[in-house]
């Protein structure tokens, strides 16, 4: 994954055929892979709705972490807008964009940061469908630690007793080179085709076991506001290892 300040996009992606916002780009950033309409600039559109949904209007830095395209391919579960104060140093905001595939929808969650913490929790109401083998009476338990070195992220799903479902990532931070772009492009190539097939093995191995089946709603759209998410207690916890 890299990690993009909305601002900086035309200077870092600016090496036309290995990294740029072109076509034919061994890896490419794509304005219409993300929220709101692709003639907008991007950073505007994560503005207005932290603003609709917070009432808070950011003006500092946004930072942007994702999978961008390699070889003309891509897909994120979830992308992270990582919205800062005018000094770039405090978080204020994160917004979460969620993809499911197949249908290729997307979904924002706006969660409100507390940035006295080092980690911190959230949950919210699921909005939006992603797994036919996941029902929408869910809610999302988020954990996220503040970008460092090191980030942790984890998302878990909850229904009325229980998590059902959890996915952690967990990331160290590297410079962007050459050498790291040449890396990213030619050891990883089909990143996003390796997710869309574990997602699409892992649904395989579900039908099979039988389990219970909740299929897609009436179209989903492109939504780009939703009800914030709420803060929980945010307490310390354990530090990352």
């Amino acid at each position: 994954m890299v990690s993009i300040d909305l601002e900086e996009v035309d200077q870092v992606f600016r090496f036309p055929g290995l990294w740029s916002t072109q076509r034919w780009s061994l890896c490419q950033f794509r304005r219409a892979d993300y929220l709101g309409p692709a003639e907008r600039p991007l950073v505007d559109c994560v503005r207005d709705l932290v603003e609709r949904q917070l009432g808070l209007r950011l003006n500092g830095p946004i930072r942007l972490l994702t999978q961008i395209r390699t070889f003309g391919l891509v897909f994120n579960p979830v992308s992270l807008y990582y919205c800062y104060d005018a000094a770039g140093e405090r978080l204020e905001a994160v917004v979460a964009e969620v993809t499911n595939t197949p249908w290729g929808e997307r979904h924002a969650y706006v969660l409100p940061y507390d940035a006295d913490q080092r980690i911190v929790r959230f949950q919210n109401a699921k909005e939006f469908h992603v797994s036919p083998f996941l029902p929408m009476e869910m809610r999302y338990h988020w954990r996220m630690s503040t970008p460092a070195d090191r980030l942790s992220i984890q998302i878990e799903n909850h229904d009325d007793a229980q998590c059902v479902f959890d996915a952690t990532l967990q990331l160290r931070r590297r410079p962007l080179t050459i050498g790291s772009i040449l890396t990213l492009g030619l050891r990883f190539p089909l990143m996003s085709a390796q997710i869309m097939g574990a997602i699409y093995w892992q649904a395989l191995r579900l039908w099979w076991k039988k389990a219970p089946y909740f299929p897609h709603p009436p179209k989903q759209h492109t939504i780009q506001q939703t009800d914030s998410a709420t803060t929980l207690s945010a307490q310390p916890v354990e530090e990352l290892q």
